[in-house]
């Protein structure tokens, strides 16, 4: 039987990547690029081969091979495996480079700024001052080719061969015999009679002040060369000239020297440094300290090195986030670092904490998400969107709070696109038809309108034809204004979508009946969509040919376009989610419909009124005074801090939108004769953005609080919007009214078939409860006064008569 000697180095888990060294120290060592055998990740191997005859320079190596293994601080390279043979030293260490290499590298792609010089050198002296005052150690190395880089920018010291104890034991320094080295030792080694005077840290201070001479003026020629600055920066001048002075006793230890240049205005006294000693000690740091730095994190880091941000601030913040209960601070500086990832790195380490984040509770975690979901959209495919987040996403939908439901509204403007059949076509439908037909809040009625016209393209063919029609009916006889105008809008946005038949029979009667609204805002926009409809038929009444053309769109299967309503309806997407509905969102009483849809109410008092002009009335002064004072109100919700983003200015994106839009409402030049509606701003520019500009505090009250419509108001109900036959199906946008009716109760949460009926059903059962729970409150109010009048008289004694 053969044995065969195993080869230990084939055996190792390191391999070298066959390609020439990168360099290393002076001396025996080579350093190499590795890579885990099981992994492929990357490391660093340095490499030195045992020669006959250099038994002296191989008990160097083998010393150095040792010091790193026991030595663990993070500024000095981290040892991760090693190999020792009779022929061979390797050592493992995280994958580096040598500072030289990288100072040349980054002086050809523009330099390093001078906060990544100030990190690098603190985190240098930092290493000095933890071998000398912590371990009672001699570097006695440290110079430029001792010095490597990670990959997050990190300084690391490394060259630990001839280190030696500062206490004597074990002999004093190892002999170099590398002339490239003993060109950094002090002047005092020649004088051996001044010995007797130094501090333990003198020579390696001197060295120290070499390689700061090294790192912003290049090569040391000589060491006289030491005595003119160069480029040094003047805030290190002088810290600097102590280093490098010729009495050792004055130099400073390496703690001292940090001390000082940390002093304010001092050389490593900024932003950057600070970042990172807080990074440093996080772990230990109060939740409260934790909140404020990662809310100011996000400002600082657009001046920070991608790298840096990449490899040392994004795994802070993944660990702050998954253990250290962080919130919804995070969100910001994690999306913002996110933009450095590739895809395949964004996928495996931001997608996994986003998908967790959508099934928080909480709040401020929620609607940041929503916020910010433009920025990782693209990252995420379509299985994890149906199945891992818009199921958490549509709870939103129900939140009590108008902020998160408004922002879940608009969120779908990026989720529809990857949303499946059923998601799509069935629950999200169900929910704006609800959102719709129910919300109190007339800006996320308002933006249901405008979302499902951006998103109805999408819809299959059938949902199309079944919800388009009528939502948008719906829209036009809500007594929010804004909603009115979408309404139109979305008719003009999605007009390639409608068959001839439905233009003539359903949607031109809807429009007309506008063209007498109260708003004057609303009658533009209906005559303008009126004669885009009437040419549209009159193009296709002259050339019977076209209607195959016209309405080529109408079955054709759901597709990421609009086709010939793109170009109209563009401005409407320009604001995107970053709206101010939900800023502007107050906690006021809300006016009823009826209040909503008259325009002599007069101006509430406090408020100045609004000054007429010869055609036309210009905007409330109310609404001027609630602009103005809109960040002086607050909200429930500032408690999370949902509103300290920027927002944008809808004036400065409505005059954009205005020369995009054709359907946009024009200057002040076109708005003669406009009626001003007391309680909510003209729009004066379009309604092609989310939200109106101004204050939104009108909706829709409860029912039981509505007053009556004035005379000649034609209810919503009474329209029959499917044709002339009546349909027993349910109609959830059909318009909640106290008429009595025998149609069949529908239900509230779909969209019905075509023919939508009223809600008359539902409202009597809605009035009665509200009833009913009033009685039941004032039965309890009478109680109670009772029984606080009891107990301010006492209890009676037995015998007392009673005298009231």
């Amino acid at each position: 039987m053969w044995f065969f000697a195993r080869d230990p180095v084939r055996d190792f888990p390191f391999e070298l990547i066959p390609e020439p060294p990168e360099g290393g120290p002076p001396g025996p060592w080579t350093l190499h690029r590795g890579r885990k055998k099981a992994t492929g990740s990357a490391v660093s191997i340095f490499v030195y081969d045992v020669k006959p005859g250099a038994e002296e320079q191989t008990q160097v190596a083998k010393a150095a091979f040792k010091r790193l293994k026991t030595l663990r601080h993070p500024n000095i390279l981290a040892y991760i495996d090693g190999l020792e043979t009779e022929k061979c030293l390797h050592i493992v260490t995280e994958a580096v480079t040598p500072l030289g290499t990288y100072l040349k590298a980054r002086a050809e792609a523009g330099g390093l700024k001078e906060q990544e010089l100030s990190w690098g050198l603190h985190q240098i002296v930092k290493a000095l001052s933890f071998l000398v005052n912590d371990c009672n150690l001699i570097h006695n190395n440290v110079c430029m080719a001792a010095v490597f880089v990670d990959r997050a920018g990190e300084w690391k010291l490394g060259g630990l061969d001839y280190m030696y104890s500062a206490q004597g034991n074990g002999g004093g320094p190892p002999s170099k015999g590398i002339p490239e080295l003993e060109q950094y030792d002090p002047p005092e080694l020649a004088d051996n009679s001044s010995r007797a005077v130094k501090e333990k840290w003198s020579a390696d201070m001197w060295r120290l002040g070499c390689l700061i001479w090294e790192v912003f003026n290049g090569s040391l020629p000589r060491a006289a060369a030491l005595r003119n600055p160069g480029k040094i920066p003047k805030s290190l001048v002088t810290h600097y000239c102590e280093l490098v002075g010729a009495n050792p006793k004055v130099r400073p230890n390496p703690a001292r020297f940090l001390q000082n240049c940390r002093a304010p205005g001092g050389f490593m006294s900024n932003r950057f440094v600070e970042t990172n000693l807080f990074l440093e000690e996080i772990q230990i740091k109060e939740p409260a300290e934790k909140q404020k730095f990662f809310q100011e994190l996000s400002k600082s880091l657009d001046s920070f090195p991608e790298d840096f941000c990449r490899h040392k601030v994004l795994p802070q913040l993944l660990t702050a986030f998954e253990f250290g209960n962080a919130g919804a601070v995070v969100l910001t500086p994690l999306f913002k670092v996110g933009k450095f990832l590739s895809a395949d790195e964004y996928q495996q380490k931001i997608i996994p904490v986003v998908v967790k984040m959508f099934s928080s509770t909480d709040r401020a975690m929620r609607i940041r998400l929503l916020q910010q979901m433009e920025q990782f959209i693209q990252y995420l495919d379509e299985p994890t969107v149906n199945t891992q987040i818009f199921p958490h996403v549509v709870h939103g939908f129900l939140d009590t709070n108008p902020a998160i439901r408004e922002q879940t509204v608009k969120s779908m403007l990026l989720l529809a696109p990857k949303l499946n059949e059923a998601n799509l076509n069935v629950e999200l439908m169900k929910h704006f038809a609800r959102l719709q037909a129910k919300d109190d809040q007339g800006p996320i009625r308002c933006n249901t309108t405008v979302c499902l016209g951006k998103i109805g393209s999408y819809l299959s063919a059938s949902t199309r034809h079944r919800v388009l029609t009528s939502a948008f009916s719906r829209a036009t006889k809500d007594p929010f204004a804004p909603s009115r105008v979408a309404g139109v809008l979305g008719f003009a946005a999605t007009h390639n979508l409608y068959s001839m038949d439905d233009c003539a029979h359903k949607i031109l009667p809807v429009l007309c009946g506008l063209t007498v609204d109260p708003e004057k805002s609303v009658r533009d926009q209906a005559f303008k969509t009126i004669r885009s409809f009437l040419s549209k038929l009159e193009s296709v009444s002259e050339d019977p040919t076209q209607l195959a053309e016209v309405e080529k769109d109408v079955h054709a299967a759901s597709s990421p376009g609009t086709g010939g309503a793109a170009a109209s309806w563009a401005g409407w997407a320009v604001t995107g989610v970053s709206s101010l509905t939900s800023k502007l969102i107050r906690a006021h009483p809300t006016p009823t419909p009826s209040e909503t849809t008259v325009p002599q109410r007069p101006v509430p008092e406090g408020n100045p009124a609004p000054a007429p002009a010869p055609d036309a009335l210009t905007t409330s002064g109310h609404w001027e005074t609630q602009e103005e004072d809109k960040d002086a109100v607050e909200d429930s919700a500032t408690a999370d801090r949902w509103d300290d983003e920027d927002w944008g200015s809808l004036e400065e994106a409505d005059s954009v939108l205005a020369q995009q839009d054709d359907w946009s409402v024009k200057g002040p030049g076109s708005r003669a004769g406009q009626v001003s509606h007391p309680d909510h701003r003209p729009l004066e520019s379009d309604w092609n953005s989310w939200e109106a500009e101004g204050s939104w505090d009108q909706g829709w009250q409860d029912p039981s609080s509505v007053e009556p419509p004035p005379e000649g108001t034609r209810l919503a109900s009474e329209y029959n919007w499917g044709g002339a036959e009546p349909s027993d199906k349910g109609d959830p946008f059909a318009a909640l009214s106290v008429r009595p009716s025998t149609q069949p109760r529908p239900d509230p949460d779909s969209w019905g078939e075509d023919n939508w009926e009223g809600l008359e059903t539902e409202s009597r059962h809605v009035k009665a409860e509200l009833a009913r729970k009033k009685r039941e409150e004032r039965r309890k109010e009478m109680e109670a006064k009772r029984a606080e009048k009891k107990a301010a008289k006492g209890p009676m004694k037995l015998g007392a008569r009673k005298l009231d």
